[in-house]
């Protein structure tokens, strides 16, 4: 597969998707359009790091609801391990398999090989933000899979949507 920058910037206009949830039924983007839409992308289920994040998002998800705002967690995982991560979690949002690792690429990247494992690619941790009409009002990547996003300036940048 060949690497490629990641094309969504600020002011893009999120491409309509459509990856598989927990339940290996298809979702795509579109069906999230009127609502503002948190996309949290995440290197790895049952990792540390990714626990915590997504534990925080849903944690949140009252003040997100309040907001009118979706979630939607993805990552290169299978669905089946997705769905393990979710039970066990209580994740109260969808989380969608990129196994093919397509979307990642067009928004926050992949690291490919990670932690020196050869063939082991992951999402990238990002968090897009989209409008009611699927344009990217924030955007946060890091080389870091161990660093976490910054949930306040998330939710401020969900409530400049209301």
């Amino acid at each position: 597969m060949e690497p490629y920058e990641p094309v969504m910037n600020v002011g893009s206009k999120a491409p309509d998707f459509e990856l598989v949830d927990t339940d290996l039924k298809p979702v795509r983007l579109a069906d999230f359009l009127g609502h503002p839409t948190v996309l949290a992308f995440f290197p790895g289920a049952f990792t540390s790091v990714c626990t915590k994040e997504l534990c925080t998002f849903r944690d949140s998800m009252a003040k997100f609801n309040r907001m009118n705002a979706k979630v939607l967690g993805i990552s290169v995982d299978q669905p089946f391990s997705l769905s393990e991560f979710k039970k066990q979690n209580n994740l109260s949002f969808p989380l969608l398999s990129d196994f093919t690792e397509e979307v990642s690429r067009k928004f926050g990247g992949v690291h490919e090989n990670a932690f020196k494992v050869k063939g082991l690619n992951v999402s990238k941790r990002a968090v897009f933000v989209l409008d009611k009409n699927g344009v990217v009002t924030y955007k946060w990547v890091s080389e870091d899979p161990g660093k976490e996003p910054n949930y306040k300036e998330v939710e401020e940048a969900v409530e400049k949507l209301r």
